[in-house]
């Protein structure tokens, strides 16, 4: 990877192509989420294949997968050849049930803000968002994490 090609970016040029900042290109280096190379003149250079990668990453953030989902996923993605529709999808499939949970989350969200503005009732007990019918109290005491209803993602899953 570290000989020129006409594949390959400067930090400048990756960081406008990609919409980012230079210092999150170095950021998203640090994590392992994208990869760069060196000239002779120390200068770092990207592959415009990992123009791909900050995308999906930027893309991530934005629907609030961690980067560490992100980097798991990535770090499927070949870097040695060149990437298919089939990596990609793969790759991808380990969010499928992360993603559709965060879509009945946010649409149990939608639903029930509406009660939620302006009620006070700082109570994990009676909060119909967080605690609907006292969920976490049939686990025991002790700290609980809501989790979602299965039966709100049957309508949402796609077949095989």
């Amino acid at each position: 990877m570290g000989e020129k090609s006409g594949n390959d970016l400067s930090v400048g040029e990756m960081a406008d192509r990609a919409g980012v900042a230079i210092s999150t290109l170095h950021f998203y280096e640090a994590e392992g989420l994208i990869q760069s190379w060196r000239t002779g003149a120390n200068h770092r250079r990207y592959n415009r294949h990992e123009l791909r990668r900050v995308a999906i990453a930027r893309m991530a953030q934005n629907v609030g997968v961690p980067l560490s989902e992100v980097k798991t996923m990535l770090d499927q993605i070949p870097r040695d050849k060149a990437v298919s529709a089939e990596d990609w999808k793969q790759a991808g499939q380990a969010w499928a049930d992360l993603l559709l949970q965060q879509i009945v989350n946010l649409r149990r969200l939608r639903n029930q803000l509406h009660g939620c503005i302006g009620c006070g009732c700082l109570s994990v007990e009676q909060c119909a968002l967080v605690n609907e019918g006292d969920a976490l109290g049939a686990n025991g005491g002790g700290a609980r994490r809501w989790i979602g209803d299965e039966d709100e993602l049957a309508p949402m899953r796609r077949p095989g």
